[in-house]
C-alpha cells in the first residue's frame, strides 16, 4: 500500500476510456489499497485509477456515510430529481465550480474479490458515483459545467502554479517545448 501521485488535467490517461477489469488478482487488490491511500491523503471523497495513471475501471470513495470500492462499475440513475452543487477534482487542484448531477443513484460493480456489488447512493455519495464513473469513461467534471462556469474554471486552471508545469520544464530557449 502507497500513496501515488495523482495524474493533473492535460494528462491523456484522464480523458481515456478506462480499461475493464478481467483479473481479481493480487495486483488488483495492491491498486485498491493504494487509491484508498491516495484518496485518503489527498482527503478527497474519491478517487479513480486513472487519477493515478492506471487505465482500468476501478474507484474507491468514502462520502456520505460510506467507505468502500467498486470494480468495473455501471451507475443508474434514479429518477427525475437533481442536484446542484459545488464540485471539485483531485486531479484540477484549486478549481470548485457549481455542477449539476442525479440526486439519487444506484452503482453495481464487483468487489475485489469479485463479488457483484449493488450500492444506492443520494445526494454526495449519488454525486461521487457519477464523479467517479464519469473519470472511468474519459470524462472530467469540467465537462458537465454550463458554458460560463466551464470558462471560468479553465481561466483558474491557466493561472495556476501546476498547470503547463511540465510542459514548461521542458521549453527550450525561446520558450517553446522542446520536440521529442
Amino acid at each position: 500500500m502507497s500513496i501515488q501521485p495523482v495524474r493533473l488535467f492535460g494528462d491523456p490517461v484522464l480523458r481515456t476510456r478506462a480499461d475493464e477489469v478481467v483479473d481479481f488478482d493480487r495486483e488488483l487488490h495492491k491498486l485498491v489499497a493504494d487509491l484508498e491511500d491516495t484518496m485518503n491523503d489527498e482527503g478527497g471523497a474519491g478517487i479513480a485509477a486513472p487519477q493515478i495513471g492506471v487505465s482500468l475501471r476501478v474507484f474507491t470513495y468514502h462520502c456520505g456515510g460510506a467507505a468502500g470500492h467498486l470494480i468495473n462499475p455501471t451507475v443508474r440513475v434514479i429518477g427525475d430529481e437533481v442536484q446542484t452543487g459545488v464540485e471539485g477534482c483531485l486531479s484540477i487542484p484549486g478549481v470548485r465550480a457549481e455542477c449539476t448531477r442525479a440526486m439519487n443513484a444506484v452503482a453495481t460493480g464487483f468487489s475485489k474479490y469479485g463479488e457483484p456489488i449493488t450500492i444506492e447512493g443520494t445526494g454526495i455519495l449519488a454525486r461521487c458515483f457519477q464523479h467517479e464513473t464519469d473519470h472511468l469513461d474519459g470524462v472530467l467534471f469540467l465537462d458537465r459545467l454550463d458554458p460560463e462556469a466551464r470558462k471560468e474554471a479553465m481561466r483558474t486552471i491557466r493561472r495556476s502554479d501546476w498547470f503547463g508545469a511540465k510542459e514548461q520544464a521542458q521549453a527550450g530557449p525561446f520558450g517553446r517545448a522542446a520536440v521529442r
